[in-house]
């Protein structure tokens, strides 16, 4: 039993290890390499599809892997859906709409679930990653250049921002899935997981342009 509470402790130290580290992850990871990695996280066949409602247990079935990864999982949304709504005003291209879109429904959903989830566990309500700059999270900076920037130049950032913080999710995501004990937490993960790693692969994939006029 010691063991197995070291290791959930283990785990939570590792999740909220990036603390103040965030700055600089984001920074590299804001402009892609020419020619994107493929997604190695996990299997990149998996379908995109919402996972449905879980039913839930009791405040006193959730591990601090649990609650750990639920408060970064939100604090990680919250940053990226600024991003996202972005998109309408600043490109016109049809396949990054989609993208965008279908990105920021699915990140809605588990943002819902995390937060039910909580409040299920009876977790604070404040972000305790406020004003942190961790692996994944654009930072405020980053979010002012996407503010200015249009057209190809826009592409370029959204895509690096977008890869960080699933590449991230997919990593803090697999940590509650081998130590997360909540049943439902434990299923939203592998959802997280999956759409991510679905959501990478169309990245890693070119968007299709429309061919010049006649």
């Amino acid at each position: 039993m010691r063991q197995a509470t070291a290791r959930t402790l283990l785990v939570v130290v590792l999740l909220v290890a990036g603390c103040g580290a965030g700055s600089r992850d984001a920074a590299r990871t804001a402009t892609p390499p020419a020619t994107a990695p493929p997604a190695t996280a996990a299997p990149t066949t998996a379908p995109p599809a919402t996972v449905a409602s879980t039913p839930t247990g009791t405040a006193g079935s959730f591990n601090p892997t649990d609650i750990a990864w639920l408060q970064l999982t939100v604090a990680m949304i919250e940053r990226l859906l600024p991003v996202l709504d972005l998109v309408p005003a600043r490109t016109t291209d049809p396949a990054w709409r989609r993208t965008a879109a279908r990105v920021a429904a699915t990140q809605r959903a588990d943002l819902d679930r995390a937060h039910r989830l909580l409040a299920e566990a009876g977790a604070p309500t404040t972000n305790p990653h406020e004003g942190h700059d961790m692996p994944g999270m654009v930072t405020a900076e980053q979010l002012a250049a996407l503010r200015s920037a249009t057209g190809a130049s826009f592409h370029r950032l959204l895509a690096g921002h977008l890869r960080a913080h699933l590449t991230q999710s997919v990593r803090i995501a697999a940590s509650e899935q081998q130590n997360g004990v909540q049943p439902a937490t434990v299923a939203l993960a592998a959802a997280v997981a999956r759409n991510a790693t679905a959501n990478l692969a169309r990245l890693n994939t070119p968007h299709p342009t429309p061919p010049p006029p006649a």
